[in-house]
């Protein structure tokens, strides 16, 4: 089935400092469909992205964070999805072997997990039920490039994903396809040194951009930031990680892939030579 055969309603919020977008992809052109479902359904992702902005942001003096920070509120006494985020964060620095830490700083902030646990609640929760309806093919959510994606059983579509060269950004390095999975790419392409290694203090400079592909985007997302602290040369965390398949681009330009805990190396195609 040709993409022609498929229509995608989009719409776009301005939440958490960036524009995010809901996908909705729709089959069967001929049916009708009542699009108030999805309308809703929509509105609800991004009241839950507001609402965990509300709790999460580092940038409001009344969120419950910033509350925290200023030890004005405890775990206890904010909203059940702080004490969710400290347990995310926890198991993050552990599995990330101190790659990740939401407490670097001195005091919490799970900015770099948040994100990426939001938009896939978000997805979970609120999208992924319009896949029961009869028209609604795929759903999936783009949070500044960080996706989380899902694809109804026995559906022809499949999301095609471009990773972005971090040096001309209208040029495409690679492409993926997604049938239900998440892709989450981080680096020095979009915002310069941003990511720190909170073994050091110090900015991650070593890795230009790198992309995860896993089922999860919290997950991707973590090990994205992961493999950028790690470094080019690094791909030990890996068999820690629940990546499916990603690649990383090196400051020089330099790229290295690897599918589940084995790195891919491309070559020009040539015919096998057999000796007899």
């Amino acid at each position: 089935m040709s993409q022609s055969s498929f229509r995608r309603l989009v719409d776009v919020e301005q939440i958490m400092g960036m524009p995010i977008s809901v996908h909705v992809v729709l089959g069967d052109l001929d049916r009708d469909l009542d699009t108030t479902v999805v309308h809703r359904a929509v509105g609800r992702a991004f009241d839950h992205l507001r609402e965990v902005d509300r709790v999460f942001s580092t940038f409001r003096e009344d969120s419950d964070l910033r509350r925290m920070a200023r030890g004005e509120l405890d775990v206890a006494d904010a909203d059940p999805m702080v004490a969710e985020a400290l347990r995310e964060s926890q198991a993050a620095e552990v599995a990330t072997r101190g790659r990740f830490s939401a407490w670097w700083q001195g005091w919490f902030d799970p900015t770099g997990l948040v994100k990426g646990w939001a938009v896939e609640q978000a997805t979970a929760r609120f999208l992924q039920p319009l896949l029961a309806e009869p028209r609604v093919e795929a759903v999936g959510m783009n949070a500044g490039g960080d996706m989380q994606l899902a694809t109804a059983p026995g559906s022809a579509w499949r999301w095609r994903v471009g990773i972005a060269d971090p040096e001309v950004r209208t040029a495409t390095l690679a492409t993926i396809d997604v049938g239900d999975g998440a892709v989450a790419t981080s680096g020095t392409g979009e915002r310069g040194n941003h990511i720190v290694d909170p073994r050091t203090g110090q900015p991650a400079t070593g890795v230009r951009s790198a992309t995860v592909v896993a089922d999860r985007l919290a997950h991707a997302d973590l090990w994205a930031t992961t493999a950028v602290v790690a470094g080019f040369d690094d791909l030990g965390w890996l068999g820690d990680a629940d990546s499916t398949s990603g690649m990383l681009v090196a400051p020089d330009g330099r790229v290295r892939r690897w599918a589940g805990i084995t790195e891919v190396t491309l070559i020009d195609a040539h015919p096998f030579t057999v000796a007899g």
